[in-house]
């Protein structure tokens, strides 16, 4: 297995991209601890793993918060034993859809949860790594990340960042054999997907702007969860042990154009 006897951390880990993660983690000897806002998701997604004979830890936080993203990652290390082998850093959200009469309270979570949220964890996490001779980071971007979004500005502005934040940090952390990566996926089938395409709640809009995105993606379909949650798998795993400071796309050949 992939991830046997790892120690290993996901935010945002209740639904889409973070739970398909947790569960192939788990199918690969990962002991997981999962982190999400939303304490009945992740009750319901423990309830399923332990029904598949699983087991899971999990942690209720608002990663908006400062204080609660960095106490639920020593939170989250206590509960592994006291280490942190792999963080994968998902948190996100969309953000506003355009910088016009732009609400500051919605740019500033978009930033919180984008950017922030995943420096801190970062920054925790990487302490315990250090401990255990090394370790694995890998953050969630975007396609949007790597080409400048029509529709989300705010969202491509802070995915840029956190491209960004993953070269520093790979070359920061290199001597302590700390690996620092991030996924960009395309526009993908989960939950998070009308927070992009159907932003005015006009359901023949939404319908249109996926149409308009999947026109420039040769694969010409939305990226599966699982998708990503393999391609995380890889880069936390030793199969990528000299890969470090790539922004990795899962996007059907968007960027390729």
């Amino acid at each position: 297995m992939r991830l046997a006897n790892k120690l290993v951390v996901v935010t945002a880990a209740a639904s889409g991209m973070g739970r398909a993660g947790v569960e192939l983690f788990l199918k690969e000897g990962a002991k997981v601890v999962a982190i999400d806002v939303n304490a009945e998701a992740l009750s319901k997604m423990a309830a399923d793993i332990k029904a598949d004979g699983g087991s899971i830890e999990t942690i209720q936080a608002d990663l908006s918060k400062p204080e609660q993203m960095r106490s639920s990652i020593n939170d989250a290390a206590k509960l592994l034993g006291g280490g942190i082998d792999v963080l994968w850093a998902h948190a996100g959200t969309p953000g506003p859809a355009g910088v016009e009469d732009l609400d500051l309270a919605a740019y500033d979570l978009a930033m919180a949860l984008n950017v922030t949220s995943a420096t801190l964890a970062a920054g925790e996490a990487i302490k315990y790594m250090r401990q255990r001779g090394g370790g694995s980071v890998i953050f969630t971007s975007s396609v949007s990340g790597l080409v400048g979004s029509m529709m989300s500005p705010i969202y491509s502005a802070a995915k840029f960042a956190v491209v960004g934040l993953t070269k520093s940090l790979a070359q920061n952390f290199a001597k302590d054999n700390v690996r620092v990566n991030v996924v960009c996926p395309g526009l993908a089938d989960t939950p998070m997907k009308l927070g992009f395409t159907g932003r005015s709640g006009v359901a023949a809009e939404a319908v249109a702007n996926q149409e308009k995105l999947l026109a420039s993606v040769p694969v010409g379909r939305l990226c599966k969860a699982e998708e990503v949650a393999s391609a995380v798998l890889f880069l936390a795993s030793d199969d990528a042990s000299f890969i470090t400071g790539v922004a990795l796309p899962v996007d059907g050949g968007f960027t390729a154009r």
